[in-house]
């Protein structure tokens, strides 16, 4: 049986736990063991721009499918003492990083940064403008949860800069909205979209997950038909990712009918098509932009590139994280904050970074890093460019993983020349099963990662 042009037994090969790969070497290889100072040793060295991140937990209630780093309050209250908490640890960066530092690219996650008030958002603004140097042509997008959002607060959010937006919708269904324990009516999603446009944001993203409850591609289909009709600038298309050893909310979802990979799969397949036929570029792994958007040209450049924040036009060197759980990245190294929030408080409050763990990288987890973005970006490598860029034998130093690839190849995943590695459409479904073939930390065990489909 085929599903989509696939036989059913590629997909039950590949369909396993595979790292998304947002950073290499992924967050399961960071340790606590490593000397603060070590991980804080690129910070200064370079006066280049900076990504800042802030991770807002809060939100007003729980969705089941929810992976995120959460904390789930109607008290809007407990935002006043995270605020404090956070501005302490901008203080305690001022001379790691230095002062002033420029900033890049500027992004609010969480949560729900909209759980804030107007007046904690222009606090949190004020925060960030006194402690960097934000550029003028920045790139500053915020995360956005219609069902809570005022016009007031998007308002707030261009008087500081802003001018990219994210919005989840994630089905519009009813019934599976339900089954999620996510009620968001349409006409959230239209006013929401309106607002964002009437304030002048240059470019609007929408969030939608499949592989929810009750979920078909017809259904799907029905979806994707609605969110088009706002015509947004760019889409993910989520996999949810079934992790409830990690997120046990999630088990309540095994309730109702989870879709099985091959729907899940023909879901992909079929959303994919009917994107591409309506004016929009599949520029990697889950994400779309229209044609005519800044990323779906770097996509077609080659210049398209990939962090913790997703894709991005340019990503500045090193990204400075601030709140619980959130991640910094250096050119050599990897730190993560505390992921419990008493921990975090406790930690600024005695005026200590509130490091917990992060990886100091080799120089072959840097080169490593370097091939795996390039192939989740650009689907495809040239080898001889790659050798002479990091001065090595490309068929020496991959050996083992260009072995493999013979598999995928034989699969139909890849193909293969003297001095390049191209992945074919069937591979840019299973990218990550590609990906994973030069990871030197590849781990089959489960309950480690999200299945690939």
């Amino acid at each position: 049986m085929k599903i989509g042009g696939i036989e059913r037994a590629i997909i039950g090969k590949y369909n396993r736990p595979v790292p998304r790969y947002t950073s290499y070497p992924t967050a399961l290889q960071f340790r606590d063991d490593i000397p603060r100072q070590s991980l804080l040793d690129q910070c200064a060295e370079s006066a280049e721009p900076l990504s800042v991140y802030v991770h807002l937990p809060f939100c007003e209630s729980l969705c089941w499918y929810c992976g995120c780093n959460t904390v789930i309050t109607r008290n809007h209250s407990q935002a006043d003492r995270y605020l404090d908490a956070v501005e302490r640890e901008l203080g305690l960066y001022g001379p790691v990083l230095g002062a002033q530092r420029a900033v890049r690219q500027l992004h609010l996650g969480g949560g729900t940064p909209n759980f804030l008030t107007p007046v904690q958002l222009r606090r949190l603004g004020r925060m960030l403008q006194e402690h960097f140097a934000i550029e003028a042509a920045a790139e500053c997008s915020v995360e956005l949860d219609p069902r809570t959002l005022t016009q007031e607060q998007i308002a707030i959010f261009r008087d500081f800069g802003f001018n990219r937006a994210s919005f989840g919708v994630q089905d519009c269904n009813p019934a599976v909205q339900r089954a999620v324990h996510r009620v968001q009516p349409h006409e959230q999603n239209i006013q929401t979209m309106s607002w964002l446009r009437d304030a002048g944001f240059q470019s609007i993203n929408i969030d939608l997950i499949y592989g929810l409850p009750l979920q078909t591609a017809d259904s799907f289909r029905e979806t994707l038909k609605t969110v088009l009709a706002l015509n947004p600038d760019r889409l993910a298309l989520f996999s949810y990712a079934h992790v409830p050893w990690i997120k046990p909310a999630q088990k309540i979802l095994e309730q109702s009918a989870l879709p099985q990979a091959e729907e899940k799969l023909r879901i992909f397949i079929e959303s994919l098509e009917y994107l591409t036929t309506r004016g929009y570029d599949h520029i990697g792994m889950d994400h779309f932009a229209r044609v005519d958007d800044e990323l779906a040209r770097a996509a077609r450049a080659g210049t398209m590139q990939r962090n913790f924040q997703g894709y991005s036009t340019s990503v500045a060197p090193s990204i400075a994280g601030f709140g619980v759980s959130a991640i910094s990245q250096t050119p050599a190294s990897y730190r993560q904050n505390h992921k419990q929030l008493d921990d975090y408080y406790e930690a600024v409050n005695h005026d200590r970074l509130p490091i917990e763990r992060g990886l100091v990288l080799s120089r072959e987890d840097r080169m490593r890093a370097d091939l795996i973005q390039r192939i989740m970006c650009n689907f495809a490598l040239d080898t001889g460019e790659f050798a002479r860029r990091w001065g090595i034998s490309f068929d020496a130093t991959f050996s083992d993983a260009w072995t493999r690839l013979g598999e995928l190849e034989t699969d139909g995943l890849v193909h293969r020349s003297s001095d390049r590695l191209d992945v074919t459409e069937l591979g840019r479904l299973l990218i990550r099963n590609i990906a994973e073939v030069f990871d030197a930390y590849a781990n089959p065990a489960p309950n480690r990662h999200a299945r690939a489909i």
